[in-house]
């Protein structure tokens, strides 16, 4: 029998939607957030077949949801559902057309954001020491996990993005969507280019947006990127050092990291657009290093 008199806050129900989903640290995450915000919530990971994006959000929302994070391959089918006429979307989800955070709200509308640029830019100034200013910065990749880090990036205000990708078409088709006057940054140059063009000359920061490493599989970069000084970074993560980091290592960098502290940094977005608190994420991606 329920106690009447028991005045504790029912759990809000969150989760993580994708396909495949079993891998996902993302319960593990806020799980850690939520107690140290003193906060009740239950956060489960949500296998969505193939075609059932939509019902399931719709479902999880009419079952008492509060939010969802989105993760592959539905993110494009998010932006579209939060581009509808009922729904609300940010700015920058909008533009890198791919939304990995829901919040439903009070009127019955979702607001869709993406956290990933703001994840990879706080992991990089705030737990990497970084700043992004002035840099000459290469990103290799223009899939979905490039898409929502670019505008963040530009508004640190960096000398030069360069995205490389095996199709340059597709690197330039991202490029353009920033280059309206009143969306680029002033002070930030954009090109595009094939992996086998990239310019031979040392970046201060190489992104690897591409899934290679998961494969075991290098991006087909020229050592000539590199030099003892750039900072290499893997958006994938691994308990040991991925192959695109090992072999930055040993072609005499002395920086290199993986993508946790963005994994983490993302979902501390996420957190605060539903709870309005910030985590502290430090302690949290030291936990995940030993998980």
């Amino acid at each position: 029998m329920t106690d009447l008199f028991d005045f504790k806050a029912k759990p809000s129900n969150y989760g993580v939607m994708g396909n495949p989903i079993r891998h996902s640290k993302s319960p593990e995450i806020h799980g850690m957030f939520a107690a140290q915000c003193n906060i009740q919530m239950h956060y489960d990971r949500i296998q969505v077949d193939t075609g059932g994006f939509d019902q399931a959000v719709s479902h999880f929302n009419a079952h008492g949801g509060a939010g969802l994070n989105v993760t592959v391959p539905y993110k494009v089918e998010a932006w579209k559902m939060c581009k509808s006429e009922h729904n609300t979307i940010s700015k920058r989800a909008d533009l890198a057309e791919a939304v990995n955070t829901l919040k439903f709200q009070q009127n019955g509308s979702i607001y869709g954001e993406n956290t990933d640029g703001a994840g990879l830019v706080n992991d990089l100034e705030n737990n990497i020491g970084l700043k992004l200013a002035d840099l000459l910065i290469l990103i290799i990749g223009a899939g979905g996990a490039v898409r929502g880090i670019i505008g963040p990036i530009i508004d640190r205000a960096p000398a030069c993005i360069t995205i490389a990708n095996r199709t340059v078409s597709r690197a330039s088709t991202l490029i353009n969507r920033y280059t309206d006057p009143i969306e680029k940054s002033p002070a930030t140059r954009l090109q595009a280019c094939a992996l086998t063009d990239i310019p031979d000359q040392p970046y201060d920061l190489i992104i690897n947006g591409t899934a290679a490493s998961l494969e075991g599989k290098l991006p087909g970069i020229s050592p000539a990127c590199l030099s003892p000084d750039s900072t290499v970074y893997d958006m994938m993560y691994s308990p040991q050092p991925t192959v695109f980091m090992s072999w930055a290592l040993s072609c005499g960098v002395n920086h290199a990291h993986d993508g946790l502290g963005m994994l983490v940094e993302q979902a501390a977005e996420s957190f605060f657009i539903w709870h309005e608190q910030r985590p502290q994420t430090a302690p949290v991606i030291q936990a995940m290093r030993k998980i």
